[in-house]
């Protein structure tokens, strides 16, 4: 087993984008309880500590460059807060003598390499999302063609790649043309204890919905693979939803470039009246309209995993999720934990939060079921299968790739 190990990502708490700096906050934590020393190379803002310790993970932070405007800034910012890490990070190799270095998808790509190679260290990639993947193939100019050339090298230079899902191992394997063997396919993990709501859930609920109305939760970044535009043509429009169950509320969490488009899309379907943008909240908000909700709906396009899914069943709210990518290893089928629908076919998706919310034992059997299945989504598991992957390498028993 390793003695250390460096990881490198975008971003760690504070820092939060997305689910990416919640995975490595959580991995990193559970591999300092089991005994590893754990170094996390980020970025930081520039009034923030160089150096810090967070819950037994040392973190070093990188003042991160000034925020770009757009999606082709965005890819030059990628690129000069490569070269900081990477300037940090030499400087860090010589005082550590790590085992390991793990970089955490395409953003971090150049500087996990770059430091492996400097150290004389494997190398793993973990690829949490495909640029290919959130542009349904449309990969062809730039910028998402420099993503998914970064993308691409990556897989090929690290010494062992791991993926969430048994549908990205395929999905990866395919676009970059890799073997599946050199990848592992490692779930995202959930901590229930982490799901603590506000003290007092009625008082919110009340803000968004009378008692008698049933409340739909949508979460995740307002992009168009995520699919909102797929739940709004479910509950508005003709034969929608509030035509047949018109007690009906929605909520949406979440912020991104399709905010616009979707908030107009809601008015075009007469939707203003019957729902609520509220724009990006923090987790600890999050956690309390798990508890508010009647339904979570997640209608992505492209899921490499399904971690809101999973987070709605340890809140006890049922969820309908897209039969599509990594939701269908979150959801398997047989209606046991929750509901699936066809991926982008709103009526069926209408369909199934109609017979969601008009059947109380549906729901209380998915509820009760859904407590149980989670448990196998554990951290300290995920750590233990991320150990033998670093294991592997540094035994020899997985063939180093130069």
């Amino acid at each position: 087993m390793p003695s250390r190990v460096l990881i490198v990502t975008w971003e760690y708490p504070p820092i939060v984008e997305g689910g990416l700096a919640r995975h490595a906050r959580k991995l990193s934590e559970q591999l300092v309880r089991d005994g590893i020393e754990v170094h996390v190379l980020t970025r930081g803002d520039r009034d923030g500590p160089v150096r810090e310790e967070r819950h037994g993970v040392i973190v070093h932070r990188v003042p991160e460059p000034a925020y770009p405007p757009g999606l082709n800034a965005f890819v030059g910012w990628v690129r000069q807060l490569n070269d900081d890490l990477l300037a940090a990070g030499r400087a860090l190799a010589r005082e550590l003598d790590v085992d390991l270095v793990h970089g955490h998808d395409w953003l971090v790509a150049i500087a996990a390499k770059r430091l492996a190679d400097a150290v004389g260290c494997p190398l793993v990639a973990t690829v949490h999302a495909t640029e290919f993947g959130r542009h349904q193939g449309w990969v062809h100019v730039a910028p998402q063609s420099d993503i998914h050339r970064t993308e691409r090298w990556m897989v090929h230079t690290a010494d062992q790649v791991i993926v969430c899902s048994h549908y990205m191992r395929g999905h990866v394997a395919d676009i970059f043309d890799i073997d599946e063997s050199r990848i592992a396919v490692i779930p995202n993990g959930i901590d229930p204890g982490d799901l603590q709501p506000v003290p007092d859930v009625t008082t919110l609920r009340a803000r968004f919905a009378e008692p008698h109305e049933r409340l739909i939760l949508l979460v995740g970044r307002l992009v168009y693979e995520k699919g909102f535009q797929v739940a709004l043509d479910a509950l508005g429009g003709p034969d929608g939803v509030l035509e047949h169950v018109p007690d009906v509320r929605f909520l949406v969490a979440g912020s991104g470039t399709a905010d616009a488009d979707l908030r107009a899309q809601a008015t075009r379907l007469g939707l203003d009246e019957h729902g609520t943008f509220l724009g990006w909240i923090g987790d600890d908000a999050l956690h309390s309209l798990y508890r508010i909700a009647d339904l979570t709906v997640v209608p992505s396009l492209y899921e490499p995993f399904g971690l809101v899914a999973l987070e709605a069943m340890a809140s006890d709210c049922p969820c309908i999720v897209a039969d599509t990518g990594g939701l269908r290893e979150v959801v398997p089928p047989g209606e046991q934990v929750g509901l699936r629908f066809n991926g982008g076919d709103a009526k069926h998706l209408g369909t199934m939060i109609e017979r969601l919310l008009t059947d109380a034992d549906l729901r209380d059997r998915l509820v009760v079921q859904a407590r149980e299945h989670v448990l196998a989504f554990d951290w300290v598991d995920v750590a233990r299968q991320t150990r033998e992957v670093y294991d592997a390498l540094l035994t020899g028993r997985v063939t180093r790739v130069r």
